[in-house]
């Protein structure tokens, strides 16, 4: 059957038979169109980027065993000053903590360490200091006895870190709440695109199929070849 025909009619352009739907139907579907494709649009331009970042790192992810990896390990020493030991000797700590504020002072200053906001490990002769990040690692420890303080800092190339972006590990706050907003985004996105579907579904045949494939496809594929 032509599309925009009724059977036993004479053909009929589909422009002619939304012009002949009650006008209150007309201005109906014309607000949910108008909104929807308002909000389609500022959610995709919102959600671009991330869906671009997070698509190339869904492939390298997918393939982590294939794309080698080239560590580059950085290691730097330093000795504390004695007044910082003894007012860090006077800290009694359970096993873990806050790192000191004169601590993560005087490591911004000597060695650019950033260490606010993180958690020491407290024994009686080190303050132990992880600084996981991002497509890579570090870790920072100070010796009590006589203020002997390492620094080691390991990358992983840029894959690795768009990967870390990818699953949030080790990225802050800030990235978390970003991962939010960029979930919210594509929810509104993808439910704005169903919505939009199905207004202009009677003039594209396919538009049905091909959602149930959507839907269908990754459940058999989970059903039958998962375990």
């Amino acid at each position: 059957m032509l599309a925009g025909t009724i059977p036993g009619y004479p053909l009929a352009p589909m422009s002619a038979l939304i012009e002949n739907q009650p006008a209150a139907s007309r201005q109906q579907r014309a607000f949910w169109l108008k909104h929807l494709h308002r909000w389609h649009w500022i959610s995709s331009a919102l959600c671009l980027i991330g869906m671009l970042l997070f698509a190339i790192t869904g492939i390298t992810l997918n393939h982590a065993a294939q794309i080698e990896a080239h560590p580059t390990v950085k290691k730097r020493d330093a000795h504390a000053p004695v007044p910082l030991l003894q007012s860090l000797k006077q800290i009694t700590h359970a096993d873990k903590g806050p790192v000191p504020l004169q601590l993560v002072a005087w490591l911004h200053s000597a060695m650019g360490i950033e260490a606010a906001d993180r958690e020491a490990e407290f024994s009686a002769d080190e303050i132990y200091i992880a600084l996981p990040r991002p497509g890579g690692d570090a870790w920072v420890s100070v010796a009590l006895a006589d203020g002997t303080t390492h620094y080691e800092l390991t990358t992983r190339g840029w894959i690795s870190y768009l990967n870390d972006l990818h699953k949030g590990r080790n990225t802050g706050k800030a990235w978390n709440w970003f991962l939010d907003a960029f979930a919210v985004s594509c929810l509104v996105f993808s439910l704005t695109g169903l919505f939009l579907l199905k207004l202009h579904a009677g003039g594209r045949v396919a538009t049905w199929p091909l959602v149930g494939l959507g839907v269908v496809l990754p459940l058999v594929l989970a059903l039958l070849f998962i375990h």
